[in-house]
């Protein structure tokens, strides 16, 4: 998927907040730590440094959603991690995500800390982002 697409589609799954351009995406994925994992109708973007990797963002086109599309990407994406050496995982997502905070509980990832009025909604409110882990061993 070339970087306008996923402006795209990010554009399309976090209306409500600014998207990421294609540039933005086009220098993230040039970093040698930097990988995807890409469906058709969603991605997930992490990296791996030393043994640490970090879900940087996940997105299901709103049409796809609710079909398994998401559990997919992250376990791609936690896969993609373990070959890279990863031993374990981090991610931030806004507290009024329950769609996203589900699905990563159900992963078994848990609450591990708080930042408050991390994100900035569309709206000028601000969202406290939940900060995330999980044992990938």
């Amino acid at each position: 998927m070339t970087p306008q697409a996923l402006a795209r589609l990010y554009a399309a799954a976090f209306a409500d907040t600014r998207a990421w351009t294609a540039e933005e995406f086009s220098t993230l994925l040039n970093s040698p730590h930097v990988f995807s994992c890409v469906e058709q109708d969603g991605f997930a973007i992490g990296r791996v440094v030393a043994d640490e990797a970090e879900l940087l963002t996940i997105a299901v086109h709103p049409d796809a959603r609710r079909d398994g599309l998401g559990h997919r990407l992250l376990s791609a994406f936690e896969d993609s991690a373990r070959t890279r050496g990863a031993t374990r995982a981090f991610l931030e997502v806004a507290e009024d995500n329950t769609a996203a905070m589900g699905l990563y509980s159900k992963a078994g990832y848990v609450v591990s800390g708080r930042r408050p009025y991390y994100y900035a909604k569309s709206d000028g409110t601000r969202v406290s982002a939940c900060l995330m882990d999980k044992d990938l061993t």
